[in-house]
């Protein structure tokens, strides 16, 4: 029995035996730090698969509402799209009936045995007669003139101005002349 409470001494005499391993307890703290380190890098594996699998789903989320909203957008650009083509042959419906009711500045179309006043009212134009197949006859001032299409017909009613008439186009019924003057504009 003295052995064993020479140990039992020994051990109450110096305590910092205790925190160094002996070699029966040497074995059992190896195989804890072994175990601690194999727990640690298994749970660190594991919970890192957790935080990319979490992400993953939130980006895949994303990715599935982005791809809606993009469906939705082109959807919405071609309703626009054909809004806009729809409402520009509108508009080239109502050009082509404003031009037709009021045409360009210094156009006229006459017809037959008509006479209009053009020029700023420096001449008088006047249709004689049906156009024929090559051209037409105009009463310029009192003056008759056969005028093809495309001719321009210089007048002068007073030496300040020069003023010019052109016919554009005609057929039976109408004939459309351009008729325009420069210089000075009559009181």
């Amino acid at each position: 029995m003295s052995d064993s409470t020479d140990m039992n001494r020994s051990a109450r005499t110096n305590p910092w035996r205790r925190l160094f391993p002996t070699d029966n307890n040497r074995f059992v703290i190896v195989a804890a730090c072994i175990i601690t380190v194999v727990c640690i890098l298994v749970g660190g594996h594991l919970y890192g698969r957790y935080l990319s699998a979490r992400d993953l789903g939130g980006r895949d989320n994303a990715i599935a509402q982005l791809r809606a909203e993009n469906q939705k957008l082109k959807r919405q650009l071609d309703e626009k799209s054909a809004q806009v083509t729809e409402l520009h042959a509108k508009l080239d419906k109502v050009q082509a009936s404003l031009n037709t009711i009021m045409p360009s500045p210094n156009t006229f179309n006459i017809e037959p045995n008509q006479s209009l006043i053009v020029g700023d009212g420096r001449v008088t134009v006047g249709l004689v007669g049906s156009p024929s197949n090559e051209s037409v006859t105009l009463d310029i001032n009192g003056k008759q003139q056969s005028v093809s299409a495309g001719q321009i017909v210089n007048v002068a009613p007073d030496p300040s101005t020069n003023c010019q008439v052109q016919v554009q186009s005609f057929d039976m019924f109408k004939a459309v002349l351009v008729a325009s003057c420069t210089g000075a504009k009559p009181q």
